[in-house]
């Protein structure tokens, strides 16, 4: 099997639609204008992808500043989101890809039908502005905010 590679700097960013967890769907072409954090993540409500939601959600207002649009994308569904954005007071959108499809355009490896922890900063102009491709929860929602604003 073929390695997967996340999309790199200076690639467009994939054309897809996500369904998130308030009921609608919300294409990528739609937030071309903002900057935009795509952070997959393994699954809801478990302790590295809490860590990394809270430290995101903490810093919320600084990326707000910056226009920044905010998707955590998982192979949960909406249900399970939705919970886990009751939880923690999630501001942001949580995104479902069941069918892995999300994952595949922004070239994530799945690992037992869970999304691997890659994340994605898109620039306004619709291209991928920084891509880390092994992220560590703790600290990663800096991370987000300093590649958005640098």
């Amino acid at each position: 099997m073929a390695s997967v590679e996340p999309l790199a700097p200076g690639a467009p960013a994939p054309d897809v639609t996500f369904a998130v967890h308030t009921g609608e769907q919300l294409s990528l072409a739609s937030l071309r204008g903002k900057p935009v954090v795509v952070y997959f993540y393994p699954k809801d409500d478990t302790p590295g992808c809490t860590v990394e939601a809270q430290e995101i959600r903490d810093l919320h207002a600084d990326l707000q500043r910056t226009s920044a649009v905010v998707i955590g994308v998982s192979t949960d569904g909406r249900d399970s989101h939705q919970a886990f954005a009751e939880k923690y007071a999630l501001p942001f959108l949580l995104a479902s890809d069941e069918s892995g499809a999300i994952a595949k355009a922004f070239g994530v490896a799945l690992k037992n039908g869970k999304a691997t922890r890659v994340s994605f900063v898109i620039g306004p102009d619709g291209k991928i502005k920084r891509t880390f491709p092994k992220v560590t929860p703790k600290g990663h929602g800096s991370e987000l905010l300093t590649a958005i604003t640098s």
